[in-house]
């Protein structure tokens, strides 16, 4: 008989959850303002809002928040990060940073510059994350998306659906003087447009791309152990190599990245900016001593930057990678058995699920994707988050919404939290908002919001 599969660690350590009533779950969601971000955490059950910073660390990571070294200046845990980062990494020189979107603020004070510098400039990529388009914008420059057309076909099976479409970069680099354009960025894997991941042969392309242009090149490299299981599993000539030398040769590509380390560096608070060349280190710290703390523990404790040189290691062992990417897959496998609609393929850290296809009578105007996602929550306290509308904010020069081609909630798994159960659980939620989806024909429309990143602070009602 051939043996089931079994995930490669054991539970040491329990939190109590509690399920509450419909009642309660009503009452909240009206307290919160029908945003999800806004309800306690005590008043979900499961909770996939994000991955980010949710995971559970390992004994070997606990064993390092003993021996964290919480000297201001030269730690010893500084040293032991340092040798993780080039080990896993391969790169020399990085400033830590509290957290990933703290490190894109360092790095782009330094390439676009502190305040409203960047009119005029613009930074291509695949689908931007949110806090990236955001400090891209709020510096008066330009995101533009990139991303191959394949990308916004949820039900096209594609293995590399993150990848970088190389005419429209092209056209970008053609289109632009250099000086408008202080850097390429791609995201692996790319979370706004599903998870999917970006294949080395992409990442190869829009590195000569970049240099052709004279354009750095970085990359987001928040999930970039899931984008590297995925090149091994998918991309032809990497089934024989190693997670950390896949890893490895992605970020040769590349003249640095940010990371924000509550993703594949399984901490629950960090970040990193990581430099090829020395000269662009040097000019980077100082915004880092600015903004973060000095370049030892750049906004970080000593006894969180040892947790995190085990956590990047962790994150690069094959078996892990096996049992984390396919809990995202049973669950979405759940859901496809029970006619959910469903961003394909499954993504390495969440299942998006298509709004649109699932409320079809919901009219864009009343954030679909949003409504869905309250829905779920108060059907079973599960707690997601939107990926459309809301989350792509208004136009900056018509102050219009934008509504993006793909309306997504994201079902994000923290990593090594939660079990198989709580995953069939989570599909049964979806499955009976699925059975009377007839029946939700209305949204919400907005009481209040932020001028960029809204879907943070937003405050709703229902539609009438």
């Amino acid at each position: 008989m051939e043996l089931p599969f079994a995930e490669p660690y054991r539970i040491k350590s329990v939190e109590t959850i509690r399920r509450t009533t419909r009642t309660e779950r009503e009452r909240a969601m009206a307290a919160a303002k029908y945003n999800l971000f806004n309800l306690r955490s005590e008043e979900v059950f499961v909770d996939l809002l994000t991955d980010s910073g949710t995971g559970a660390m390992s004994s070997a990571q606990w064993a390092e928040i003993m021996l964290g070294d919480e000297s201001y200046a030269g730690a010893s845990s500084y040293y032991k990060l340092k040798a993780a980062v080039k080990e896993v990494m391969g790169f020399d020189f990085f400033l830590p940073a509290h957290q990933g979107r703290a490190a894109e603020n360092v790095l782009m004070s330094t390439l676009i510059g502190p305040g409203r510098e960047g009119a005029g400039k613009v930074v291509p990529g695949n689908s931007h994350f949110d806090t990236t388009k955001g400090h891209i914008e709020s510096r008066g420059a330009r995101a533009l998306d990139c991303t191959v057309d394949e990308a916004f076909d949820p039900e096209l099976e594609r293995p590399f659906k993150g990848n970088v479409d190389l005419g429209k970069l092209e056209a970008v680099f053609t289109a632009h003087k250099r000086e408008d354009i202080p850097f390429c960025i791609v995201t692996v894997t790319c979370n706004t447009s599903g998870g999917q991941p970006v294949s080395m042969e992409n990442i190869r392309g829009v590195a000569a791309l970049c240099r052709r242009h004279g354009v750095p090149l970085f990359l987001d490299a928040a999930r970039f152990a899931e984008n590297a299981y995925f090149i091994k599993t998918r991309e032809r000539g990497y089934a024989d190599k190693g997670i950390r030398d896949i890893a490895r040769e992605m970020f040769s590509y590349a003249d640095g990245c940010t990371m924000s380390s509550k993703k594949d560096g399984i901490v629950n608070i960090g970040g990193l900016i990581c430099f090829r060349e020395e000269e662009l280190f040097r000019r980077t710290s100082t915004y880092n001593i600015m903004y973060e703390g000095f370049n030892t523990y750049g906004g970080m404790a000593g006894r969180d930057l040892g947790a995190l040189s085990v956590g990047l290691r962790e994150a690069t062992e094959f078996d892990y990678l096996e049992a984390r990417v396919g809990q995202v897959a049973r669950l979405g496998s759940k859901l496809v058995e029970y006619g959910v609609p469903v961003m394909k393929p499954f993504g390495g850290h969440a299942i998006f699920v298509d709004a649109k296809r699932f409320l079809p009578k919901v009219p864009k105007e009343e954030y679909v994707a949003q409504t869905l996602g309250v829905e779920l929550y108060l059907e079973g306290g599960v707690r997601g988050v939107e990926v459309g509308t809301l989350l792509a904010d208004r136009d900056p020069d018509t102050r219009e919404n934008r509504y993006p081609a793909l309306e997504l909630l994201r079902l994000a798994v923290p990593r090594r939290t939660y079990t198989n159960d709580h995953m069939d659980y989570v599909a049964a939620v979806c499955a009976n908002v699925f059975a009377r989806r007839e029946s939700i024909a209305r949204g919400y429309r907005i009481l209040r919001e932020s001028e960029i990143l809204r879907h943070f602070t937003v405050e709703l009602e229902p539609a009438r």
